[in-house]
Parts: C-alpha cells; structure tokens; sequence
C-alpha cells in the first residue's frame, strides 16, 4: 500500500482523487468493486455540487432587498464576481397610457392619475392629492409618505415603497430592484419612483411614473410630468440607476418604488367646489406674499383667512365672522361659490392695514374700512374698524358667481344692508347704520332719486355720478322689502327674470304689488324717516 499520497484539505474532488489512486493499486475483483463505487461517488459529489450552488444563487438574486432584509447583506452576484455581468431584459412597455402635466409639485399625484386614466377613471391629480390626508396648510405636494397613503388609500398594492441600501454596494442592489421592476412592468404593473430629477448639484427629487424598457438601446420608457410633451420618454438605464438611489447618509441611500398593481380601486368622482388640492395650489401662491412672521392663517372654506392678530383672534374671526355669514348667505340666497378661492386679509389696526396694503398689494387704498381687490382677488380690511365691511365685500364674489348680471344697485344694496348684520330665528338680517343720517338728510332736501331712476342707473353711473344717495337708497331699500319679508322673494324672482327684466325695475313692482311707484316712494321715504340709528 506504499506510495498512496495522503489526503489534503481540498473538499469533495479531493476525496475522489484519493480512492481513485488506491484502485491504481488493486487487482481482480476487487479493482471492478472500487471503480463502481469511484462512479457511484463521482456521480454523488458532482450531484450535491450543483444542487448547492443553485439553491444559494437562487435565494438572493431573484429576491431584492426589501426594508424588512438587513441592508448589509449584499445579493449574491455581488460574491461572486467584483463586476457582475448585467442580464439581459426584454423589450416591453405598457401601451396607450394618458400623459398628465402636474400642477406645481404635484408630480407624484400626476403620476398616479395617468395610470389611473389608463384604467378608465375620470379622475385627475387634484383627485390623487385628496386621498393623502394631507394638510394643505403645508403649501406643498405629497411626499412619499402621502403619496404611499393615497395609492393605498384608492386600492393600489404599492409593495415595501422603501428600500435601504449600502452607498458601498449601490450598484448592485440598484440592479436587483431595477431586475424587480421589470419583472413588475412584463406583468403589466407600471411603478412610481422617486428619484433626482438629474445629476447636477443644485438637483431635487423628482417622482416619475416608470412604463418600460428597450432592450435595443438599453432604455427606460417613462412619462415626465414636468413636460407638456412628457410621454414615453427614454432614459439610459445606467442614467435611471444613477439617479434613482436618494442619499440618506454616508453610508446609506434609500431607493423608493411605489408599485402600482391594482386591487379594489376606489371609483373616483369629479369635485364640484373647492377641495384640498384646490388650497393646496393657492397656497403654495400665497406662501409667496405671505410674511415671513406675524401672521396667522385658516382656511375658511370657500376663503383662506390670513391676519396679525394673535392666532386665537384670527381663528375666532375665520368662524364668527367668515363662516357665519357664508353659511346665512347661503341660506338665504346663493347656490354656489365664489369661482376662485379668495383670501381675506385681517390688519389689526391702521398702521398694520397701511404698511401691508403698500408692501404687499402695492396699494395706498382711499378707504379707512377696506375693499376687494380684483387684482389680487383678495379681500383686504382694518378689521379694527369692525367686521361690517368684511360681510359687505363677501356678499360681492358670491353675487358675481350666483348672478353675474345683477346691476351695480342691488349687488351694493345687498351688500351694505349686512354691513351691520345680526342673527334672528336663524337668519341673516341688516340692522340700520350709519348710512340712515345722510339719507334722511336728502330726503328731507328732497333729493333722492325714484326707484325707476335707481334700478335704471348703469355701472358706470352709479359709481361714478352717485349724487350721493346711491349706496343709501339701494341699502334702505334692501331693508324695507326685508322687513316686510318680501327681500328673499325679491332676490329669487329677480334672477329668474333677469334676461326680462335687467334692472329689477318690473320685478320690484310685482313683488312690492304696487302700481304706483311714486305713492310707494313717499310712503318708503316716510318709513325711512321714522328710522333711528
């Protein structure tokens, strides 16, 4: 048995070598024994050798990381080879999905509404920023968090949306997510990432919705919400997994994916008003002119309320005033809002209202009370000077929305009766004011116009060739036909009329039941008269 070499450390082929060596020096019998058992063993050892390389392949690379795997361990591919060889992917892409343009930072909400037009929603992105919960007060868009909220909140299955990942071994485990995503997208389900938006400094990140890929040139299909024209853009794969890790320290970058696989999707509806995308938007505009410190702001649904007084004050004002009479009005007299949001302005004394009015509006307004400014569609108040002209201006945008071709004497007199305004059996009233004194100065001077001269009075005319009874007469006129109960009537049956009757003339008659309009007037200015303020 002289000359059989002893058996070294060097595992199963090793073993083999050994015994094959020891046969060298059988003979007979013996020698056919060892060599079936030499087969038998070679054919066991090469067996188990394959079985265990491709479990442990198998286990690791086809599995990305996910938030709940330890991100230190690093796909096997990465052991085996300093530079893996990159798969190859077929050529596929989700067809005949719509491109939406965002709104300002709503790229992430724009993205979720393309693909959910392409399943037949009718829905939008404001639809998208709605189901996230978020506070508009944030003057942004959704972060990944809410976006994750509302795609789960609509019925999508998004998947693990983050992923840790080593800076050290980036490469690699961008692979494997990039390997699952196009797993995802043969089986039709498109994703959203969040990646930079390109490889300079002054970058950000940047939601795009992620829909195929070209083997040919090795690109990524993707729609761009930033771009009007932003479909079916391409992109270097390398580019995309160059731009997709976001650093989160040194050592650690996240990857974000939000899978857009549909479960049971919610049906979305068109909104009819104002929703929290629609202040969301405003207010990203108004962050712009807002103050850096000082001041307070509340949305006041259909206005957003914004003023220097203490933040408790502000809030107080936006329901005791803002939302009382927007609620009475309504009541009253209008079905639907004002088209635009408008902010309500609240300075705490004149020097407030005089400095912002100039620095802010670039105003230097004629008025101690306030006014609205078409401009900057803003309601802008001394609120020290009491709240009357604040419910005088909301009447106006409601006017304009509800009857848009209501003459210049009735949109003021409606609006100046509730400059002095209460509440009786839950309703709005105007109460008398301080416009009664002058009125019943004219009348006693025999200076007041009829009614047929009032309702007859153009725009132009009755702001700029007032005798100075104008605002007063429609006021205490709006106030008499309230007193008598007949105002909401008034209102309701002139709007009806208004392409018969645009001055309100004939409808005053009927609703008045007088055919003797100057018996009326002597009898009106008598009643006035008997007023006391």
């Amino acid at each position: 048995m002289g000359g059989i070499p002893r058996m070294q450390s060097g595992g199963f082929f090793d073993v083999w070598r050994v015994v094959a060596r020891i046969a060298e020096h059988l003979t007979g019998s013996s020698a056919d024994l060892m060599k079936r058992y030499l087969a038998l063993t070679l054919l066991t050892v090469l067996t188990a050798a394959a079985l265990i390389a491709a479990a442990g392949g198998r286990a690791v690379e086809n599995e990305p990381p996910t938030a709940n795997q330890p991100a230190a361990k690093a796909p096997a591919s990465a052991k085996a080879a300093a530079t893996p060889k990159a798969p190859a992917y077929k050529t596929l892409w989700i067809k005949d999905v719509p491109h939406v343009r965002q709104k300002p930072d709503f790229c992430g909400e724009a993205c979720a509404a393309m693909y959910l037009q392409r399943l037949g929603q009718a829905v939008d992105q404001d639809y998208v920023f709605d189901q996230s919960g978020l506070d508009p007060l944030a003057a942004r868009g959704c972060f990944t968090k809410e976006l994750a909220a509302a795609l789960s909140n609509i019925g999508f299955k998004t998947g693990s949306v983050w992923y840790q990942i080593p800076v050290a071994k980036k490469a690699e485990y961008t692979e494997a997510h990039w390997k699952a995503m196009h797993a995802d997208l043969a089986a039709g389900v498109p994703s959203i990432v969040c990646m930079y938006y390109d490889d300079s400094e002054e970058t950000t990140e940047h939601f795009r919705l992620i829909l195929g890929y070209d083997a040919k040139t090795d690109e990524v299909l993707y729609h761009e919400p930033a771009a009007a024209r932003g479909a079916y853009r391409r992109m270097k794969r390398s580019m995309l997994q160059k731009l997709w890790p976001l650093r989160h320290t040194a050592k650690q970058s996240n990857l974000i994916r939000l899978r857009l696989e549909p479960g049971t999707l919610k049906r979305g509806t068109p909104a009819t008003t104002f929703t929290a995308a629609d202040y969301a938007q405003h207010m990203m505009k108004l962050k712009k002119k807002l103050p850096p410190k000082g001041f307070t702001v509340v949305i006041q649904h259909p206005f957003v309320v914004i003023g220097d007084e203490s933040a408790a004050m502000v809030k107080r004002r936006a329901v005791g005033t803002v939302k009382w009479s927007v609620d009475k009005l309504k009541q009253a007299y209008f079905t639907k809002d004002p088209r635009q949001i408008i902010d309500v302005w609240l300075f705490k004394d004149k020097a407030s209202y005089r400095k912002y009015t100039e620095e802010i509006f670039g105003d230097d307004p004629d008025t101690p009370y306030g006014y609205f400014s078409h401009t900057d569609q803003a309601l802008i108040m001394n609120i020290a000077t009491g709240g009357g002209t604040l419910v005088h201006e909301i009447v106006h945008p409601f006017v304009d929305t509800n009857f848009s071709e209501c003459p210049a004497w009735f949109n003021e007199g409606l609006g100046s009766l509730y400059e002095q305004s209460a509440e009786s059996n839950g309703r709005i009233v105007g109460r008398t004011n301080w416009r009664l004194a002058g009125l019943q100065k004219a009348i006693k001077a025999k200076e007041v116009p009829s009614f047929k001269a009032l309702c007859s009075t153009t725009t132009h005319e009755f702001y700029s060739k007032d005798p100075g009874t104008n605002y007063s007469q429609a006021r205490y006129l709006c106030y008499y036909l309230q007193q008598c109960g007949r105002l909401r009537k008034f209102y309701h049956q002139f709007h009806a009329n208004q392409r018969k009757d645009p001055s309100g003339y004939d409808t005053l008659q009927a609703v008045l039941g007088s055919k003797d309009m100057d018996k009326f007037h002597k009898d009106w200015e008598a009643y006035v008269l008997k007023l006391r303020f």
